[in-house]
């Protein structure tokens, strides 16, 4: 739940732990007890009860997690159950995992059409903890997340001494001409200043991965560039827009596409290509491909 973070526990001057119980989680335990504070029905801390379930959510623990989640539930303390399940999905969860939105939606059906404690409540919160132990676990946001802040604190202190860090970000200074040169295409104020038009970000700033665009993306590409009333576009330019990144160097792009065109700053100005025709040595360059090449 959204409020779930100001429900949790804190501690007094004196150490002592503060907490706010709903009240939804009073009355009595499975032993006919009156509940304390932060009592689960079976005489837990539901502090510890929800750490399990995250421990076994990420130990891919199914009976342990779908206990948890059964407990926390109905012991009144559904809030605590999917603000953390939430959590678990960013904190546990591998990068692109589709049982985020299975989470969300079984919250919604616990929460806003029926009563998180009652039965159905139950169900929910049950198959939620399944799917979410049942998926891929890592710790790779949270391990990224310490490393990026402890190499950025490195950062600032070997600049305050005036050396160079001894750990740095994996992207450098992100200078025009380094490695990432691909994107300082016309989006960019450096980019911008070097005149790099869509040209640049045709043939090098919009490629995409190892897989490459598939064959109805790769032909309408053609087609829009074939069809560019400004631009003139080599076939080795039309094969390089489409042409799929290498997997062992991404970011390598050559210095110029095509034994014919001498790319330059000028050649990609907007306004700059004269026809965008580029002329070899031998006269007018005649790898330009047609329209019936691809419109088939």
């Amino acid at each position: 739940m959204a409020d779930g973070d100001d429900r949790q526990a804190t501690f007094g001057s004196d150490g002592s732990l503060e907490t706010d119980t709903t009240p939804d989680a009073t009355g009595e335990n499975d032993f006919g007890e009156a509940k304390e504070s932060n009592e689960t029905d079976g005489g837990y801390s539901r502090y510890t009860v929800s750490s399990l379930l995250q421990k076994a959510v990420r130990r891919s623990d199914e009976d342990v997690a779908a206990w948890a989640a059964w407990e926390l539930a109905r012991s009144g303390y559904a809030w605590n159950l999917w603000d953390r399940l939430n959590l678990y999905v960013v904190e546990d969860l591998r990068a692109g995992s589709d049982v985020a939105l299975t989470i969300e939606r079984y919250e919604e059906l616990a929460t806003e059409r029926w009563e998180p404690a009652e039965w159905k409540g139950r169900l929910c919160a049950i198959h939620a903890a399944l799917a979410a132990a049942r998926a891929r676990s890592t710790r790779e946001g949270p391990n990224a997340d310490e490393y990026f802040r402890s190499v950025a604190d490195l950062r600032a202190e070997a600049r305050e001494r005036g050396e160079e860090p001894a750990h740095d970000f994996p992207v450098g200074d992100l200078e025009p001409g380094g490695e990432f040169d691909a994107i300082f295409d016309g989006h960019t104020g450096e980019g911008s200043k070097l005149g790099r038009g869509t040209r640049f970000f045709k043939t090098r700033g919009a490629r995409v991965g190892p897989e490459g665009e598939g064959e109805h993306s790769a032909r309408w590409q053609r087609l829009a560039m074939l069809l560019d009333e400004e631009r003139d576009y080599s076939a080795a330019e039309l094969d390089r827009a489409v042409e799929p990144v290498d997997s062992d160097d991404p970011w390598h792009e050559p210095e110029t596409i095509g034994k014919n065109r001498e790319e330059s700053d000028e050649s990609d100005r907007e306004d700059g290509d004269e026809g965008g025709r580029s002329d070899g040595p031998d006269g007018p360059d005649d790898s330009h491909e047609s329209l019936s090449d691809f419109s088939s």
